[in-house]
């Protein structure tokens, strides 16, 4: 196979401290690089990406573009926008007497999006300033039912007073919310109409117009009406983000349509990207990754675990399946009903700083504030003053200062030692090693126990599942946070440093279409199967008119489409939901209901235990999500032939001193060249195996195994 016969799919995740790419042929082949995350400018890191990948190939930048088949991207910058609260000035449209809505929020929104720690101290908390002021939110006289019945009519003289309010206030962008759109539209639709007669697309008055209809066609009126504000304020910046990349794409042999990955689990065009769902991305990307890989490994309850420079995300495969979902997800510090895939993820990184907590006695913390991609952990040399866990690990003699990534970065270990003593050793009078061992466990013990919880209270045991230890930092502290969760078993992939980037390249099209609607369909007082199937089929041909409407825009046939259907469902009158897949899409009588609600059940006992069943007080479904895909036949991986245990001798580079506890000291260990090792290789720890990607450190008592694929597998002994 030449040059020109290679397609490439590009995946790229961009992360708080680095933006990470994943450059697979259509032979299994593959490269990958990091390079900062330039947040001034993301383009700008990206573009450096792209070119070294060219280089990798043995290309130049114009040549590699044209042959690439797809560019998968997984952005924050709806995120950063957020954060930084630089959208745009937005004016709220909703039903006369609840303007107040999203100002009262809900019981708990005041610790929305906070930390455990933030949330403790109640008598400092603030409500976050809200993306919409009191004074760009009107009221419109109008009202429908619980039913979708008009009782209140819209009067188009009303609505066009009420935006010229908004207008003549600075509005940039209007969001319309109103009760009970989510069932009948009609009203939302009209106000849209009489916006855009009177700022038509020629004027240069005319600003976007965002339904919650369209965006969130579900029950919450808080939630529902959160989710699209979200959407309207990150709308505009990530459209003169993606277009500015898209053209430096094109204007770089690039042509075909960028694609952005979905936290539902997909990609789609971003031209047909709703940008609210591109929230998290990065580790649903790398989520879906671990589902791939475990089909290859033959590991089918895993746990993904992505250690990067700022924070740390968990995320369950069980059975081989993304099962686990977040129904109200927060965004920032703002709940929404977004049809996410649960990925948690807490303020530990390789970037999360040290420090000592004077009011629980000088208790050594780690996070969450972290010191990201500027200026970094102090070893860095970047202006950092903060000691991170990065430069705890430097100092412990994990790092090679010389050879961190590649090389490419050098690292000042005097730096972070007088950073690690000025801060965390003097003060609590220890050595700087004892000082840097401390950092490491403290972090390490705190990803093990979130890791232990998020299993454990879904239902399983975490000592029966595997864990794959990606992100920059996953590799190095893979044993550590291992032994806490009492792992067996700790895959560090090939890929880890840029795992997020090779799961983007792994996720077929797909888009979640979804809506509220309620059905009774186990009845209590008469302990009856809902006989009645019009609404229910009637919802599913709607769900699925919109999915193939949007997949025939995409390009694609009908007899490409693959359908899945799950509802929410819960007991009468309880509050959470239980997510059930159906096993087709119309139902034919009540023998197909039973089927569902014997599933529901059995789902329910797996999680909350057989005796918390119910199935007589009577069982609803509250909410219909219909997930719309193509499949992708892109070859990913290769397996290679198995060699011997015993590792070439060109793979030992040297050993170097490793203060692994305060008890041994320093202890000469090792080093291995990651791409000097083959399958088969066996390594009994201590050890470190350094690639230009990332460092893996075999900790005392765990054993090394390279497998087919390339990947770091570590077993206590």
């Amino acid at each position: 196979m030449t040059n020109t016969d290679v397609n490439y799919t590009v995946g790229i995740d961009v992360g708080g401290t680095f933006t990470d790419f994943f450059c697979s042929h259509n032979d299994g082949q593959s490269q990958t690089c990091k390079t900062p995350t330039t947040h001034y400018d993301l383009s700008v890191g990206f573009m450096k990406g792209m070119s070294l990948l060219a280089r990798q190939n043995g290309q130049n930048l114009k040549d590699f573009m044209t042959r690439i088949a797809s560019v998968r991207y997984s952005t924050t910058v709806g995120t950063n926008a957020l954060i930084e609260r630089s959208g745009p000035k937005l004016g709220l449209i909703t039903t006369a007497g609840f303007e107040d809505t999203i100002f009262i929020g809900r019981g708990r929104s005041w610790a929305d999006g906070l930390g455990w720690q933030e949330g403790r101290d109640q008598a400092r908390i603030q409500k976050p300033e809200p993306l919409i002021s009191p004074d760009m939110v009107v009221g419109i006289r109008q009202r429908m039912d619980y039913s979708g019945k008009i009782i209140g009519p819209l009067k188009k003289e009303d609505v066009l007073t009420k935006v010229q309010e908004l207008v003549d206030k600075g509005a940039q962008g209007f969001v319309v919310s109103l009760l009970w759109s989510f069932i009948n539209p009609a009203h939302e639709r009209m106000i849209k109409e009489i916006i855009e007669e009177e700022y038509p697309e020629d004027y240069l008055g005319a600003m976007p117009v965002i339904l919650s209809s369209d965006i969130s066609p579900k029950s919450g009126e808080y939630t529902r009406t959160m989710t699209t504000i979200v959407n309207g304020y990150i709308h505009g910046v990530m459209a003169d983000e993606l277009n500015k990349l898209g053209n430096e794409l094109r204007d770089s042999g690039f042509k075909k349509p960028l694609t952005l990955v979905h936290n539902t689990g997909g990609t789609k065009k971003a031209s047909r990207t709703r940008a609210v769902l591109t929230h998290n991305a990065g580790p649903v990307a790398g989520l879906h990754g671990s589902a791939v890989l475990g089909k290859l490994t033959g590991d089918e309850n895993i746990v993904f675990t992505d250690m990067g420079g700022t924070s740390f995300d968990i995320g369950l495969i069980e059975g081989g399946e993304i099962k686990a979902h977040d129904f109200l997800p927060v965004i920032d510090r703002w709940r929404t009903n977004i049809p996410a895939i649960e990925v948690k993820s807490i303020g530990a990184g390789g970037g999360s700083i040290a420090w000592l907590n004077e009011l629980m006695g000088n208790a050594l913390e780690i996070g969450p504030q972290s010191a990201g991609s500027m200026p970094g952990p102090v070893c860095y040399d970047q202006g950092g003053t903060e000691p991170t866990v990065s430069d705890a690990d430097l100092v412990l003699g994990l790092y090679n200062a010389e050879n961190y990534l590649g090389g490419e970065m050098l690292l000042d270990e005097e730096l972070a030692r007088e950073a690690i003593e000025k801060r965390i050793a003097i003060p609590l009078g220890i050595s700087i090693e004892e000082a840097a061992y401390r950092i490491r466990r403290l972090v390490d013990a705190h990803m093990g126990q979130e890791v232990f919880n998020e299993v454990a209270l879904k239902g399983h045991d975490p000592r029966s599942f595997v864990v794959l230890a990606c992100g920059g930092a996953g590799g190095a502290h893979a044993c550590g946070f291992g032994t806490f969760i009492g792992a067996k078993k700790v895959i560090a992939p090939f890929q880890s440093s840029v795992f997020g980037a090779y799961g983007a390249s792994t996720m077929p099209i797909k888009e979640v279409w979804d809506k509220s609607y309620s059905l009774k369909l186990f009845q209590w007082a008469d302990q009856s199967y809902l006989s009645d199937l019009e609404g229910f089929n009637n919802l599913v041909a709607e769900l699925k008119n919109l999915a193939t409407r949007d997949l025939r825009l995409e390009g694609y046939r009908d007899d490409q489409m693959h359908f899945k259907l799950e509802l929410n469902m819960r007991y009468g009158s309880q509050y959470n939901m239980t997510k059930v897949r159906t096993s087709r899409l119309e139902m034919r009588d009540a023998q197909d209901i039973k089927e569902i609600c014997d599933e529901f059940t059995r789902l329910y006992g797996e999680t909350y235990s057989p005796e918390a069943t119910f199935p007589a007080g009577g069982i609803n479904v509250d909410n219909f999500s219909l997930t719309a895909s193509v499949a992708s036949n892109l070859k990913i991986l290769t397996a290679l032939d198995l060699v011997g245990a015993e590792p070439d001798h060109a793979a030992l580079r040297k050993s170097r001193p490793i203060y692994w506890s305060p008890e041994k000291g320093y202890e000469d260990t090792p080093i291995y060249d990651y791409y000097q090792l083959h399958p088969g290789n066996k390594i009994i720890g201590p050890a470190i195996l350094e690639s230009p990607e990332t460092t893996y450190v075999v900790e005392p008592g765990w054993t090394f195994t390279m497998d087919a694929y390339r990947n770091c597998i570590m077993e206590q002994n």
